[in-house]
C-alpha cells in the first residue's frame, strides 16, 4: 500500500503544479518516478497544444493596420513639421489619419494626393488642383499629373514624410508609382518616409508577365509582374534594396508593420481604395479585368458594379447586358449610354475569385468574340501589359498556357528576389 499512497500523492501534487513542469521525482520507487516521466510528458504535451490553439487564435484575428498602432510612432512626430501622401483611405478606425494627428497636436505642414486625390472621388486620370482641405484648412497638393514627384521646394519645409495609402497589389494600380517618386525625391533631398503598412488584398499570390525595359510608364514603373503579392512597406525595402529609385539613391525609411497578419489572410479593405474597386470581389478581379482598360472593351465604369463585368455592345452571344452612366468617379465612362452584352461575376464568391487569381481567360475570349480585331488593342494596351509581346501572342491564338510558359522564368526569378524583403510570413 506503502507505493499506492505515495503516488497519490505525487498526482495531487501534480494537480496543484497544473501548468508548471514537475520537478524530477526523488522518490526511490522506480515505479513511481516512471509514472511522474508519463506525467511531464503528458503535461509538456498539453502545454504545446495551448500554445498551438492560441497561435491559431491569433491567426484568426483581424489584422491590424500600422496606423492603428499610434503609440509606437507618435514618439517620432514630435516636434517635427510633417507631410502625409494619404487618401480616403488613410484612417484610424473611422477616424481620418489627419484629423487624429491634428488632434494630438503634430505639426502637418502639408498633405500629398495620389490618383483620385486626398478624398479619393476622382476619375482615373483626371487632372486634380491643388488646394486646401476644408476641414483643417492644410494646404493639399496633388501627386498626380504633371507633378508626379514632389519637387525640393515642395519638402524644403518638412522633416518628415507619413505615407498611409490601401494598395491592392497589382503594378497597374498606380499608388506603389506614387510611393516610387516619394522616396526618390526624399531620398534625393535627405528626408525619411515613415510608412504606416497596410494588408494587401492580393498579397497571397505573384502572377503575370514581369515589366521589360522600355515600357516603363506611371502603370508600370519597375521590373515587377502584374500581381507583386507585397505590401506597400516591403515594396519600399524592394525599391532601396534593387537600387531603382533613380541613381540607386536610398530612402531612409521608419515602418511600422501591420499585426495579426500574414500574406495568406483574406483581407477586405473597410473603405473602397479607388472609386471603381468598390469591393472585395472588384479587388479580386482587377488584375485580370485591368487589360480591358487598352481595348475597346467596358469594365463597367459607369455601374454600380465595375470590375465585376466586362462587355461591349458588339458582343452577340452573351446574355448579360448593362449600360455605362456618368457617375462620381466615372463621369465619361467608356461606351456611356450604349448597351454593352458580355460577362457578369456578380453571382461568383469573393472566395471563388481569390481562387481563381489572375487569368488572361476572359482576355482572350473577349479578343476572339470581338468582330474588328485590328483594333481590339491600344497603344495602352503595351504599358498596361509591360512589353510588346502578349497582343501578339494573343493574336497568334496562342493558349494561357503556352503565354505563361514564356513569361515563367522572369516570374520564378521575381519571386527568389521578392522573399528578401518580406516582412510576413507567406
Amino acid at each position: 500500500m506503502k507505493p499506492l499512497l505515495l503516488l497519490l500523492f505525487n498526482f495531487l501534487l501534480f494537480l496543484g503544479c497544473k501548468s508548471q513542469q514537475i520537478k524530477e521525482n526523488t522518490f526511490v520507487d522506480p515505479k513511481i518516478a516512471t509514472i511522474n516521466t508519463v506525467i511531464n510528458q503528458d503535461l509538456i504535451a498539453e502545454n504545446i497544444k495551448e500554445e498551438k490553439e492560441i497561435k491559431n487564435q491569433n491567426l484568426q484575428l483581424a489584422p491590424i493596420v500600422g496606423a492603428q498602432n499610434l503609440k509606437s510612432y507618435i514618439g517620432l512626430l514630435k516636434d517635427k513639421k510633417i507631410a502625409l501622401v494619404v487618401n480616403q483611405t488613410s484612417t484610424i478606425g473611422n477616424t481620418h489619419l489627419v484629423d487624429s494627428l491634428v488632434k494630438l497636436k503634430v505639426n502637418i505642414v502639408k498633405i500629398f494626393g495620389p490618383e483620385h486625390g486626398f478624398r479619393g472621388t476622382a476619375d482615373a486620370g483626371e487632372h486634380i488642383e491643388n488646394g486646401k482641405d476644408p476641414k483643417t484648412g492644410i494646404p493639399v497638393i496633388s501627386l498626380y499629373g504633371d507633378n508626379k514627384k514632389p519637387t525640393p521646394s515642395q519638402l524644403a519645409d518638412i522633416d518628415l514624410v507619413i505615407f498611409d495609402i490601401q494598395d491592392v497589389g497589382a503594378r497597374f494600380y498606380t499608388y506603389i508609382s506614387t510611393l516610387h517618386y516619394l522616396m526618390e525625391a526624399c531620398g534625393e533631398n535627405n528626408k525619411k518616409v515613415l510608412i504606416l503598412d497596410r494588408p494587401n488584398p492580393n498579397g497571397h499570390y505573384v502572377d503575370g508577365p514581369v515589366l521589360q525595359n522600355g515600357f516603363e510608364s506611371f502603370v508600370g514603373m519597375d521590373k515587377i509582374p502584374v500581381v507583386h503579392g507585397m505590401t506597400i512597406a516591403e515594396y519600399a525595402l524592394m525599391l532601396n534594396g534593387e537600387k531603382w529609385l533613380k541613381n540607386g539613391v536610398p530612402c531612409e525609411l521608419e515602418i511600422v508593420k501591420c499585426q495579426n497578419y500574414t500574406h495568406q489572410t483574406p483581407y477586405s479593405p473597410p473603405i473602397p481604395p479607388s472609386p471603381n474597386l468598390k469591393d472585395l470581389s472588384a479587388i479580386y478581379l482587377y488584375p485580370s479585368l485591368c487589360f480591358f482598360e487598352g481595348t475597346p472593351i467596358s469594365v463597367g465604369r459607369g455601374n454600380d458594379f465595375p470590375y465585376k463585368v466586362f462587355g461591349h455592345p458588339t458582343f452577340e452571344k452573351y446574355s448579360f447586358s448593362f449600360v455605362p452612366t456618368p457617375k462620381v468617379g466615372a463621369t465619361s465612362p467608356l461606351l456611356s449610354g450604349k448597351k454593352c452584352n458580355g460577362v457578369s461575376f456578380l453571382e461568383f464568391s469573393e472566395k471563388d475569385l481569390r481562387n481563381t487569381g489572375f487569368t488572361l481567360k476572359y482576355l482572350i475570349d473577349a479578343y476572339n468574340n470581338f468582330p474588328d480585331k485590328a483594333v481590339f488593342f491600344n497603344d495602352f494596351f503595351k504599358k498596361l501589359a509591360g512589353n510588346d509581346v502578349l497582343y501578339k501572342q494573343i493574336k497568334e491564338g496562342k493558349t494561357e498556357d503556352e503565354i505563361r510558359k514564356s513569361w515563367q522564368p522572369e516570374l520564378d526569378y521575381f519571386k527568389k528576389i521578392r522573399k528578401k524583403y518580406l516582412l510576413y510570413l507567406e
